[in-house]
């Protein structure tokens, strides 16, 4: 692994965040600085936290960026299901994300395990 971004989780969180943009687009222009920016933020946090935690000179820390990316995760998590019960994700467009974070998520619990 030369990189961070040879990690596929990395990878794998890169695609969360741009299915995200383009998901919350259609949001609602006064949501900009709310909900919206909240979901992007939890989203981008996710290959951010994968990519700070890599270049630390530990697993141990290493691991402690992988706590914070879950944890950003369970945040998005919350936040689409919020979109949802407001109307401004359908169910199909809520369930596409919830999936795709799910499979992320079994990704990365099983990533932070190796690191220990």
């Amino acid at each position: 692994m030369k990189t961070f971004r040879d990690l596929f989780i990395w990878q794998k969180a890169m695609t969360l965040v741009t299915n995200t943009y383009q998901t919350t687009q259609k949001f609602p222009k006064e949501e900009l600085f709310g909900l919206t920016s909240q979901i992007r933020r939890s989203a981008i946090s996710l290959p951010s936290n994968i990519a700070e935690g890599y270049g630390r000179e530990s697993n141990k820390e290493f691991s402690r960026f992988i706590n914070i990316a879950i944890s950003s995760l369970f945040e998005f998590q919350t936040q689409i299901e919020i979109a949802k019960n407001i109307n401004y994700l359908n169910e199909n467009e809520f369930k596409n994300l919830y999936v795709e974070t799910r499979e992320l998520e079994a990704m990365i619990i099983s990533f932070s395990k190796r690191l220990k």
